[in-house]
């Protein structure tokens, strides 16, 4: 996995980023009550917004740690958001891309750096 600063994660296998928050996001944010998602097709932008988590708390932005095509959206975290909260790293991720550059991993941080800032 690579993080972001804004705390997300991007793990790349079979050709597919997956990309979530990271465990530190959600313990912030407290309970995760809704996740709005662009559609599938949606081109996302390395570091740019790509949608917002509401927590009890407070909503903040999601930004994509990498870019690419939307090919997939976890339907648990749509429908059940807080599934974020209990698995942010395996059940909960948010959604799948492809059509990425593997150079832009180059600007995300790897778990021992990421924990550093944290």
């Amino acid at each position: 996995m690579k993080y972001s600063k804004e705390h997300e994660w991007v793990k790349i296998e079979d050709g597919k980023a997956t990309i979530g928050i990271t465990n530190f996001a959600q313990e912030s944010l407290g309970d995760i009550v809704y996740i709005d998602l662009p559609d599938i097709g949606f081109k996302i932008v390395q570091f740019e917004k790509f949608g917002e988590v509401e927590s009890v708390k407070a909503v903040s932005d999601l930004y994509a740690p990498i870019s690419g095509t939307i090919i997939e959206i976890n339907p648990l975290a749509e429908t059940n958001p807080e599934t974020v909260n209990s698995s942010p790293h395996e059940n909960g991720w948010l959604l799948r891309v492809d059509s990425f550059n593997l150079d832009e991993l180059e600007s995300l941080m790897s778990e021992s750096e990421y924990l550093k800032i944290i």
